[in-house]
């Protein structure tokens, strides 16, 4: 009897000890991914791009469009105000969004874009834009956001349509803050 209560005792110990390691590890998970795409480049979505050339292929027409989600129950409506672009390569260009808070409270939100195809996101360059911050809104507040953008004009000759998506997500724990 004493002998499977000493093995139950370390079994329930080591348990514990994996226990505390994953969640160890589950916390270390964040910083080192973020350490990862900072070396790597990748993910680099609270910061602006750096444009490199600026020349203009006047040649060339792109079609950008504009698509935008929110997640979870995250009460806002969310919205391009233009829902597609013609645009040429190397031109600066200037868009917006708008977002309404239809609740009685503040909410905080972090948009998070894509792109399709994904590899139009190497030449996408966003040098302001509404994802670099946390967004907070006052209950009712309707807020419209810019974003400019640069397509790098060494696109691919075969991507003329590039669509630009928004995924607004509430960040917990932050209503009602300064975002």
């Amino acid at each position: 009897m004493v002998s499977h209560t000493h093995a139950n005792q370390q079994t329930l110990v080591k348990l514990l000890v994996v226990a505390v390691l994953m969640f160890g590890f589950g916390f270390a998970l964040v910083p080192f991914y973020r350490a990862i795409c900072d070396a790597l480049g990748l993910n680099s979505v609270v910061k602006a791009d750096a444009v490199v050339n600026t020349q203009v292929d006047a040649a060339r027409l792109l079609t950008v469009e504009f698509d935008t989600n929110l997640r979870g129950d995250l009460p806002w409506t969310f919205t391009p105000v233009e829902k597609s672009v013609r645009i040429h390569p190397g031109a600066l260009t200037q868009v917006t969004f708008e977002i309404h808070n239809r609740s009685n409270r503040a909410v905080t939100g972090q948009a998070i874009p894509s792109f399709g195809p994904q590899l139009a996101a190497r030449h996408f360059k966003k040098l302001e834009c509404f994802c670099f911050t946390q967004q907070t809104l006052a209950p009712g507040e309707v807020k419209r956001m810019p974003v400019t953008f640069v397509i790098e004009k060494d696109l691919p000759q075969d991507v003329n349509i590039v669509t630009l998506s928004y995924t607004f997500f509430e960040v917990e724990g932050r209503s009602g803050k300064d975002g």
